[in-house]
């Protein structure tokens, strides 16, 4: 980790190139402020995160009776190859506002939001476990991909003390959990991005779009909602231990570490999680979780915003 080089990049950014955003800057220091971690993986621990995908796979899709695969890119990766891979991602959820031109002081702004995205993308490297991208906005038929983030993996397992071999089996579940939805659902990807598009095409005439917000709110709570419902049916064991003692780490941290979590939203996200879980569990306890997939059937299935706060009147609807 170099922190001089990391401020470096960042100080250049503001005297080189053009546009609001320096993205090689961005990679460039949210890495050099970011250890990257090892990968040295033994025989053993390859095959383990092998195996965890397929089992999840196999059991989610017994479970959920909806059929989907994983995707091609399955990778296990240190937080530098993380970071490379959602610079990208960033990247492409911008260009609407850097097309909208620069502001007053370029120079200044170009170094401030190249310092803000390279601060984001070291935090979350340093902090996401897995993650399942289903590339949104992205153009060509380029697959979605499955990340593992493995130092991070092995690091937090020792620091709950917990086994970490099931541990990682509890994250790859859920990663391939959203691979079962976006699976099942060829349309969402091409609903979420519209939403996002709307939001922040808004955004860039200075406007709120807050029907586009709260439509990709109440789609995304149901993404997370029925992914905790499929980890809930499908994983080996209960994992409540797991869940509590990785939220209480997560509400821990010093000063910094808390108001980057609020920036970034990652309570808005845990509130999904919990409002969405509770949505799936009425509709699985009173019809199955194969009533409950049919949130995937196509668009018109997915639960309005009052209808996640009163399930049955979803059962109603979709699945009387």
């Amino acid at each position: 980790m170099n922190l001089f080089r990391s401020v470096r990049a960042v100080a250049d950014a503001s005297a080189t190139g053009s546009g609001t955003i320096d993205w090689d800057a961005v990679a460039e220091a949210a890495k050099a402020a970011t250890d990257p971690g090892s990968l040295d993986l033994s025989e053993a621990e390859r095959a383990g995160y092998a195996a965890d995908v397929r089992d999840a796979r196999d059991r989610l899709s017994t479970v959920a009776e909806v059929e989907f695969d994983v995707p091609e890119v399955v990778e296990v990766q240190n937080r530098h190859h993380w970071i490379d891979a959602n610079v990208a991602t960033f990247r492409r959820v911008m260009v609407p506002f850097e097309e909208h031109g620069p502001a007053l002081l370029p120079g200044v702004t170009r170094a401030v939001n190249t310092g803000s995205f390279a601060f984001v993308l070291s935090f979350l490297g340093n902090n996401v476990l897995g993650q399942y991208d289903p590339l949104l906005l992205a153009e060509g038929d380029d697959d979605h991909g499955l990340y593992f983030v493995h130092p991070n993996i092995r690091r937090v397992a020792d620091s709950l003390d917990v086994d970490y071999p099931r541990f990682r089996r509890w994250i790859a579940f859920h990663e391939v959990s959203h691979a079962a939805e976006f699976g099942a659902a060829p349309w969402l990807s091409t609903h979420l991005e519209s939403r996002m598009q709307r939001g922040v095409d808004a955004l860039v005439e200075g406007d709120i779009d807050r029907d586009a917000f709260r439509e990709l709110d109440t789609a995304m709570t149901a993404v997370e909602g029925y992914a905790e419902l499929l980890m809930d049916r499908a994983f080996d064991d209960d994992y409540e231990d797991l869940r509590r003692k990785l939220d209480e780490r997560r509400q821990g941290g010093g000063p910094v570490a808390k108001l980057a979590r609020r920036l970034l939203g990652l309570g808005l996200k845990r509130r999904q999680y919990e409002r969405g879980a509770r949505f799936f569990e009425h509709v699985a306890d009173e019809r199955g979780v194969a009533a409950a997939s049919r949130v995937w059937d196509h668009p018109e299935n997915l639960p309005t915003d009052a209808e996640l706060d009163a399930p049955e009147r979803w059962i109603a609807r979709v699945s009387p």
